[in-house]
């Protein structure tokens, strides 16, 4: 696996162009699927995902995007989940990671190690990792990666040095946004309408077909409102309630308001 640091010095236009595209994004809910199409435009990167890890920590992920069709973001994390995250060192090496100072990391599937790559790698298809880390005073690591698959040629040694010249600012916008949405831990501290926001991204993450009135019957479910309250609350009748409740809970794979609180727990929210 390759590090470096990349160099503190102006992007060139198409960067420029990159970050004023991703800034004008954060906070909203689109944010991961905006950075991965802009990002395309320097790396050829087939999916994304922002998350942080660390030693004794449990991952959490916080954003997820793909251009392929169907998204495998979510399998792919399910998958690391599954055990492949508690021997994962890929991202931690302190001998590489100052702290603070972002670094750029570039890995291929035949160097990860063997139930990661079988489990993630292989098993979704992915060849190819390219990643702006930072490691935080409490030794956690916060990430930013783009997934190259097996269906695409390899990223050039152009294309990761173009991603390199943009991935502090990048980074530092990643985790602003993350910020912005309430999904780092003390999120029960935020006003309710960033506390909003942040569920409401979560859930698009979860599914991004969810429509924006299936979207407000969940939040409000997740705030320990009855379907009666929902019902009163967004001005509706009940039976358009559970309309918009037993679709959001179809597209999400569930059938019980358990089920959506263990999704989101699962999410880190």
């Amino acid at each position: 696996m390759r590090h470096w640091m990349p160099a503190l010095t102006a992007p060139p236009h198409a960067g420029v162009d990159v970050l004023t595209d991703v800034i004008d994004s954060m906070a909203l809910a689109g944010f991961a699927g905006t950075l991965l199409d802009r990002l395309r435009s320097i790396v050829p990167a087939t999916s994304l995902s922002a998350y942080r890890t660390g030693p004794g920590l449990r991952p959490q992920r916080y954003l997820g995007a793909s251009h392929r069709t169907p998204d495998t973001t979510r399998d792919c994390w399910r998958a690391y989940m599954s055990g492949p995250w508690l021997r994962d060192q890929t991202l931690m090496q302190r001998d590489v990671l100052s702290q603070d100072v972002p670094v750029v990391c570039h890995i291929t599937a035949a160097e990860v190690p063997r139930e990661h790559r079988a489990k993630v790698y292989e098993a979704h298809g992915m060849a190819e990792r390219v990643s702006v880390v930072r490691r935080a005073a409490d030794e956690s690591v916060f990430a930013l990666n783009l997934y190259r698959h097996v269906d695409q040629r390899p990223f050039t040694d152009a294309e990761l040095m173009g991603f390199g010249e943009i991935a502090p600012a990048l980074l530092a916008m990643t985790c602003k946004h993350v910020a912005l949405l309430g999904l780092t831990h003390g999120v029960g501290d935020a006003p309710r309408a960033l506390r909003t926001h942040a569920v409401r991204a979560q859930l698009l993450l979860l599914h991004g077909k969810l429509t924006p009135r299936e979207l407000d019957v969940c939040e409000r479910l997740l705030r320990g409102m009855t379907q009666e309250a929902v019902a009163a609350d967004l001005a509706l009748g009940l039976p358009t309630v559970r309309t918009y409740r037993n679709r959001a809970f179809g597209r999400l794979g569930i059938h019980f308001r358990s089920e959506l609180f263990a999704l989101m727990r699962a999410q880190g929210v």
